[in-house]
């Protein structure tokens, strides 16, 4: 497998590499690979999500539901059966 590395990257690992922190360039990178797998590893990928993208939904109904703008399970109900029985004729 070749693995190019963004100017940025290869700086630094030159960098780290020359201060003695690894071996080599390659050293480097399958250290900071495995590290990183590790880290991924430590806990299951669905708790990964810390769900921030939901937040201004989130928010949003939480201020619906301030102002008293909500439904209710059966006024839901009949709205959707209305929707239904519309685009049933």
């Amino acid at each position: 497998m070749s693995i190019t590395l963004t100017p940025k990257q290869e700086t630094w690992i030159k960098a780290h590499v020359a201060a003695g922190e690894f071996v080599s360039v390659e050293d480097a990178a399958r250290q900071l690979i495995d590290d990183r797998i590790a880290q991924l590893s430590e806990s299951p990928i669905d708790d990964q999500d810390d769900m921030a993208w939901a937040k201004p939904w989130v928010d949003e109904a939480r201020a619906d539901i301030a102002r008293g703008d909500v439904l209710t399970l059966e006024e839901h109900r009949t709205r959707n059966a209305d929707r239904l029985a519309a685009l049933r004729k």
